[in-house]
């Protein structure tokens, strides 16, 4: 009996799709982090908690950073991709979707814009995609790329793992 039971166990690992292995890696983040805004901003901290949520189906990214209004990203697996939705202080709310997952285990998971939903006019400030890199177990870097009235531009941001 229990022979049968590892065997079903190993059956359900190997046969996880590469966008759930993809998630349960970017699951790896829950906990809390904080960082800095590369560039301009760099002085300005950023704190960063991540939990699951919805029975472990939902990743939940709440960044705070210092003296600004909290953002919340939910992250989770939609067929053989994933999908990113970023509630911001803008008011507005992109969705954006990682390509199809063919490397589960890949360092960076990079988001496209799909649409957006929120913006009072075209030229509203809105992210339009995010690269997720996991340094290794103790550091994360976010690329978020946005437009704001007609001009691209990108913000790139430096974590380390608190707790």
């Amino acid at each position: 009996m229990g022979l049968a039971l590892a065997e079903v166990a190993i059956t359900s690992a190997a046969e996880k799709s590469n966008s759930t292995l993809a998630f349960e890696r970017l699951a790896s983040l829950v906990g809390e982090w904080k960082g800095v805004q590369e560039g301009a901003q760099a002085n300005n901290e950023i704190k960063l908690t991540y939990t699951l949520t919805a029975n472990g189906s939902v990743l939940m990214e709440e960044s705070q950073p210092a003296g600004e209004g909290t953002m919340i990203t939910m992250f989770t697996v939609d067929g053989d991709h994933l999908i990113a939705t970023h509630y911001c202080v803008a008011g507005n709310q992109p969705q954006m979707v990682t390509s199809t997952i063919t490397e589960p285990f890949a360092r960076s998971l990079t988001f496209s814009l799909s649409h957006v939903t929120g913006m009072k006019t075209p030229g509203d400030f809105h992210n339009t995609g995010l690269t997720i890199t996991l340094d290794d177990a103790q550091h994360l870097t976010q690329v978020y790329t946005y437009e704001h009235k007609g001009k691209k531009g990108t913000n790139t941001f430096r974590f380390t793992r608190t707790s």
